[in-house]
């Protein structure tokens, strides 16, 4: 599997609760966009209408050189799943703070798939105390490396 492009701020904003595997609907020049990996899932999120799932505000850029048969780079895209994990994840979506995010775009076996995750937003307080904990991590892993390189010279 090799990552075509990223959500940076998925898990940085939201608790992840349980993550599905998609198949989304592109165009030509849209599939030829990501082998460029020319994307961005920063604002983007899934909703389920109509009894199907649909990406919303995933930006693929153009393709240079589609020309009048390029794509609209912020459009509506379809997601791929079966009735009984769309019915899953509405109910899922449907509970109060919870919605449903990418978290990156990846080819599987020559197709663009999806990593879609329900998500429930963090708290402020919870970001800080993410933080706090990774600076800790940081400045216990310097003061071991240093520790090491003193006692091993």
């Amino acid at each position: 599997m090799e990552q075509i492009v990223a959500n940076p701020t998925a898990r940085r904003d939201y608790h992840i609760l349980e993550t599905v595997e998609a198949g989304i609907v592109l165009r030509g020049t849209e599939v030829k966009a990501l082998r460029e990996k020319r994307a961005n899932l920063r604002d983007a999120y899934a909703e389920v209408r109509n009894g199907e799932v649909w990406l919303r505000n995933a930006r693929i850029e153009e393709y240079r050189p589609g020309g009048w048969l390029n794509h609209p780079p912020q459009g509506d895209r379809k997601l791929l799943l079966h009735k009984n994990e769309i019915h899953r994840l509405a109910g899922l979506a449907a509970v109060k703070g919870h919605t449903l995010i990418p978290l990156a775009l990846y080819w599987k076996n020559g197709r663009v798939k999806v990593a879609l995750a329900v998500a429930r937003g963090k708290a402020q307080v919870d970001r800080r105390e993410e933080i706090k904990r990774r600076e800790t991590e940081r400045e216990l892993r310097r003061a071991m490396s240093r520790r090491d390189r003193r006692s091993g010279s």
